[in-house]
């Protein structure tokens, strides 16, 4: 998903936390090794506040999981898809939640989520859910 955000990024009172194919990660973060578990607060490039912006803190920075096909074979092929058709290779992480929110553990409040908060579109089950 790539969140649509009108505005500065800092304008928002928290980001929500980008993931990406590992061999990709350079491109978009500054991010010196793997993360997959969102262990470290990565610098972003110039491509990463141009494209999704939604993801950037106020001091440019993003809390990055990295993903190998070795590690998640379906969310690495959900990564490559979603880039061959955007041309982005970035999503939202499996921790969905929004400010004052607990994590969606339910496709229900996954749904509510996409509904009530900048999101453009849900991968939910196999299901893919838009606005």
């Amino acid at each position: 998903m790539t969140p649509s955000n009108s505005g500065n990024p800092s304008a928002r009172s928290r980001p929500f936390a980008p993931v990406v194919l590992a061999d990709a990660a350079g491109e978009y973060f500054t991010v010196p090794q793997p993360t997959p578990y969102m262990s470290i607060a990565s610098g972003v490039t110039d491509l990463a506040r141009d494209k999704i912006p939604a993801i950037v803190h106020a001091n440019a920075t993003a809390r990055v999981q990295t993903v190998t096909p070795a590690q998640n074979p379906f969310l690495a092929e959900v990564l490559a898809e979603f880039a061959a058709i955007t041309g982005v290779l970035v999503l939202i992480n499996t921790s969905l939640n929004v400010k004052g929110k607990p994590i969606c553990g339910t496709p229900e409040m996954a749904l509510d989520c996409l509904a009530g908060s900048g999101l453009d579109a849900l991968m939910l089950e196999g299901w893919w859910v838009t606005k």
